[in-house]
C-alpha cells in the first residue's frame, strides 16, 4: 500500500482518492480534498454523480461553496440520509501572507526546537512517525503518497525537539483542477501540536512556515485554511499568518447517516 495510514475507514478513502486522482484532476466539477472525493461546484459535477460517490465511500467534500448556498445543499443532502458539517475559510493573497508568515520566522524557533528534512519518502519510518502523530491529534492524515508529494507539488512542515520526536507539523497542497476559478489557491491544513509542546507558539511558527514555503516554492495566488467557526486558537494562528475570514465562502464535509464529524 502506498503509505496508506490509519483506521480501516481512513484507509480505505485513502486508496479511493489515489484511485480516482486524474478524475478529480480532469473532471469539471471535481476537487481533490485529500483524503476522499469533492467538489467546489456540485452543480457543474452534477448530483447523480456526487450521490453516487458518497453512497459508495460515505464521506464526500465540499470545497469553496457560496455561502448562500450551504442550507440548500445541507437540506439537499439531508433528503438523502447525509449530514454535512462546514467549516469557516480564511484566505490570503501572497502579498498579504508572505510579509505577515516571513515575519513570524524572523524571530526562530524556541531553544531545542528545529525543521525536519523533507518528506520523500512514502513509507519511511518518518513518514509513519509523521502520520502517527497526525493521528495521535486527532486529525486523520493523508497517505505517504500525498504527504511526501509524489502525485504532485506539496508542503509538507514538520517540527521535532531535541530528541527528534515530532512536535508540530502542517501540509499544504492544490486541491483544484484546470476547470476551478481556484486553479491555483493552496489548501494549508493538517495543522498539529502536540500537547506536551504546547505554549511555546509552535502552531504559530508551524504554519507560517508552511505558508511561506508555499509561496517560496509553489506557484500560487492564494492560500486557504479552514476554521471551525468555534475554535479561537486556530483563528488566531491561521490570521497571525496573514488570512482573513472570507465570509462568502464556506468549505464542508458530508457523511452518509447523522453520527461523528470527520476531521477538517
Amino acid at each position: 500500500m502506498a503509505g496508506f495510514f490509519g483506521t480501516e475507514q481512513q484507509m480505505a478513502l485513502q486508496a479511493a482518492a489515489e484511485k480516482a486522482r486524474d478524475w478529480m484532476l480532469n473532471t469539471p466539477g471535481a476537487c481533490d480534498p485529500g483524503r476522499f472525493l469533492g467538489t467546489d461546484n456540485p452543480d457543474l459535477l452534477g448530483w447523480d454523480t456526487l450521490f453516487d460517490i458518497l453512497k459508495r465511500d460515505g464521506v464526500f467534500g465540499f470545497r469553496l461553496i457560496p455561502s448562500e448556498e450551504t442550507e440548500t445543499i445541507a437540506q439537499r443532502l439531508q433528503e438523502k440520509n447525509c449530514k454535512i458539517d462546514f467549516w469557516d475559510v480564511f484566505v490570503a493573497t501572497r502579498e498579504e501572507a508572505v510579509p505577515a508568515s516571513t515575519g513570524i520566522l524572523a524571530a526562530g524557533l524556541p531553544a531545542g526546537y528545529r525543521y525536519c528534512p523533507e518528506f520523500k519518502d512514502a513509507e519511511s519510518a518518518d513518514m509513519v512517525a509523521l502520520q502517527s502523530f497526525m493521528a495521535e491529534q486527532g486529525i486523520a492524515p493523508f497517505s505517504g503518497t500525498r504527504l511526501a508529494g509524489l502525485e504532485g507539488p506539496v508542503v509538507t512542515v514538520a517540527i521535532v525537539d531535541e530528541s527528534n520526536t515530532i512536535a508540530a507539523a502542517a501540509h499544504s497542497y492544490f486541491p483544484y483542477n484546470q476547470y476551478s476559478p481556484y486553479k491555483k489557491w493552496v489548501w494549508g491544513g493538517l495543522v498539529a501540536v502536540s500537547p506536551r509542546h504546547r505554549g511555546m507558539g509552535l502552531g504559530k511558527f508551524v504554519n507560517a512556515k508552511m505558508v511561506s514555503e508555499c509561496f517560496a516554492r509553489l506557484d500560487a495566488d492564494c492560500i486557504h485554511e479552514l476554521v471551525a467557526a468555534s475554535n479561537m486558537p486556530s483563528r488566531k494562528m491561521v490570521e497571525a499568518s496573514g488570512l482573513r475570514l472570507e465570509p462568502a465562502l464556506k468549505c464542508g464535509i458530508a457523511m452518509v447517516g447523522g453520527n461523528g464529524r470527520f476531521t477538517s
